[in-house]
């Protein structure tokens, strides 16, 4: 696919960025083409990073939750690398290739099978986000009867962070899929 519209930072060659690169490498186990492109801006790869790994790593959403969110984003939002970045992730967090290969064709949240209960009122919340920006309050109130604030925070949270993520790889037209 074509080079990204920002230059990659190639590892360890600004001194100054050690650091963070050792913080991502050790959190992330390489830095991936996104970092290298975000890299370019060390105030926002910082900030990037504490919040990716906030949603990736410390909240109390079920991995597979998580994953299915990402995936969906990615489809909706024709995000290739960052749709088959997460697969190992989604498979790692036990969902069916199946499924993964239901999030990939992208039916509506009603028509994809192997969702347990509540997944379907997820993908909802996700494609409203994604596509409409508002979410009615029909389509909330499944959501809010199921899930705590927190767990409604995190939710959305989610969905807004790989919102952000997706739409930035293809502005910047970061395609590798590199999965080391």
């Amino acid at each position: 696919m074509s080079a990204s519209r920002v230059a990659p930072v190639v590892p360890g060659s600004r001194k100054e960025l050690a650091g963070m690169e050792a913080r991502i490498a050790a959190a992330r186990g390489r830095i991936s083409p996104l970092y290298q492109v975000l890299l370019n801006s060390p105030a926002v790869v910082e900030g990037w990073e504490a919040m990716l790994t906030a949603i990736r790593q410390k909240t109390s959403l079920p991995p597979r939750l998580r994953e299915m969110i990402i995936l969906r984003v990615a489809t909706l939002n024709r995000a290739p690398y960052e749709f088959e970045a997460h697969v190992p992730h989604a498979l790692a967090a036990g969902m069916p290739q199946a499924l993964v290969d239901a999030l990939r064709d992208g039916p509506a949240p009603a028509e994809v099978k192997g969702l347990s209960p509540g997944e379907a009122d997820v993908l909802a919340l996700t494609d409203a986000m994604t596509r409409d920006i508002e979410v009615p309050d029909a389509l909330f109130a499944p959501l809010r009867s199921r899930y705590n604030d927190q767990e409604l925070v995190e939710l959305t949270a989610t969905v807004a962070a790989y919102n952000m993520v997706s739409r930035f790889l293809e502005a910047l037209q970061i395609h590798s899929h590199d999965p080391r």
